[in-house]
């Protein structure tokens, strides 16, 4: 999802504001009826062209290959052909798709391809838009997991290249972790809940712990039961280091999976499922929560081996969530690799075939605001544990802070599209220069 936009749920309050009957209420019963009654309207003034299911495909495959430079350029790509040039839609009702998408959990340009493919062929053109727009993307990532896991890297020279580009990976999460931040912790309360989900995570509590915090927390501060929230989140606090003394585990690196160990294709697909509902604020939030499952104690890929597929998933054209394939390929193959990028992907068709409609009305409903702030924000604190219990391996050398440090400041200084692939590259030419000497 786009990580550099600015508040989220603030930026949809805008847009419902500027548009007085843009988005029906959820309680008004009427609301499907009249959302119908707006498209209709507004679709007079669109030219959405008659394609066979072939140009579709066709089309969207062309959208997958140039799908460079992460969601930001990839929407920007979406907007400058369907909407600008072509005029698939209006301006503004793709800012007010966009809105909704960027809201709800799933990679926006995924959302917005489907959504377009809707628009020409109904479903079934809306599902094929999307599966053309992730399949250049996924084949790569598939050869390139085939490649990693099955030839291998008996060349300390490969080794070394990964290596550098573990520290750049490292520092594209700083990156992200701190657009996300700036954008979602908005006040006191908001930090509190990331400090607190952080901990959590930190201390191996479950992650439905510190989202259902979040959750809870935040809608009551906003109600005026500041004490009660805050009270909510000590508690969490609390918990975590009663759990963590218990329990016994660090708040270091946390546990390390066995890269031994066979999980089976129903695990695969759960675990990319659980992934792609919760990428709540951008697609960088899916990362813990795969992290937790493949790397953790009952996991089966090594830290280095989980970095090493977040940096081939930035040097290809297609949304950062499709590091999930690699994940899934070192889990169960080719079979356990179809499993997981089914599993993170399928809550974005859901989400635009079957419930955009209503899910527009529905994040129309201010009540739903605080929720998601929360658990944004409860998110927010997850990404920084995870980035904790990564970091020791991929930065644990002079070189390596070296290349971190390098990278993180290209990162913040060059904003072009091709800025994460080139980065990427750089740091992996620079390990191999470096680290295998």
């Amino acid at each position: 999802m786009v990580t550099g936009r600015k508040g989220v749920v603030h930026d949809f309050c805008a847009k419902v504001q500027s548009y007085p009957q843009a988005v029906p209420r959820l309680e008004s019963k009427g609301a499907p009826r009249r959302y119908a009654q707006r498209v209709t309207a507004e679709s007079a003034d669109a030219r959405v062209p008659t394609l066979g299911l072939g140009q579709l495909v066709l089309r969207f495959l062309r959208f997958g290959g140039l799908a460079w430079g992460g969601p930001i350029a990839q929407i920007a790509m979406l907007r400058r052909e369907l909407v600008d040039d072509e005029r698939w839609i209006s301006s503004e009702r793709f800012n007010r798709t966009l809105a909704v998408y960027q809201v709800l959990p799933g990679p926006e340009a995924q959302e917005l391809c489907i959504y377009f493919g809707m628009l020409a062929r109904g479903r079934l053109g809306g599902f094929l838009a999307g599966l053309s727009f992730l399949l250049p993307g996924f084949a790569l990532m598939l050869a390139l997991a085939w490649w990693y896991t099955d030839v291998g890297m008996e060349s300390p020279v490969f080794a070394a290249a990964f290596a550098g580009a573990q520290a750049a990976v490292v520092a594209l999460i700083v990156r992200g972790l701190h657009r996300i931040g700036s954008r979602a912790l908005t006040d006191r309360t908001l930090v509190a809940i990331a400090i607190a989900a952080f901990a959590a995570s930190a201390a191996g509590l479950v992650f439905a712990v510190p989202l259902l915090a979040g959750a809870v927390a935040y809608p009551l501060a906003r109600r005026g039961y500041r004490l009660l929230a805050l009270s909510l989140i000590g508690l969490m606090l609390v918990g975590s280091v009663a759990f963590s003394i218990v329990a016994g585990q660090a708040v270091d690196n946390g546990p390390v999976g066995d890269p031994q160990r066979t999980p089976s294709d129903g695990e695969l697909l759960l675990s990319g499922l659980r992934a792609g509902a919760l990428t709540f604020g951008g697609a960088y939030t899916a990362i813990p929560f795969v992290e937790d499952d493949a790397v953790g104690e009952d996991g089966w890929m090594t830290t280095g081996q989980f970095l090493d597929g977040l940096a081939l998933s930035g040097v290809i054209p297609a949304p950062l969530v499709i590091f999930a394939t690699f994940v899934g390929y070192a889990g169960g193959g080719p079979v356990g690799a179809l499993a997981m990028t089914v599993g993170i992907f399928l809550p974005a068709f859901a989400i635009t075939l079957v419930g955009h409609r209503y899910l527009e009305a529905a994040v129309a409903n201010v009540r739903l605001h605080a929720i998601l702030d929360g658990i944004t924000a409860a998110v927010v604190g997850l990404v920084a544990a995870t980035l904790l219990q990564l970091a020791p391996t991929a930065v644990g050398t002079l070189p390596a802070v070296l290349i971190f440090g390098a990278a993180l400041a290209a990162l913040y200084l060059w904003r072009a599209s091709a800025a994460v692939a080139v980065v990427i590259a750089g740091a992996a030419a620079a390990g191999a220069l470096t680290l295998g000497a």
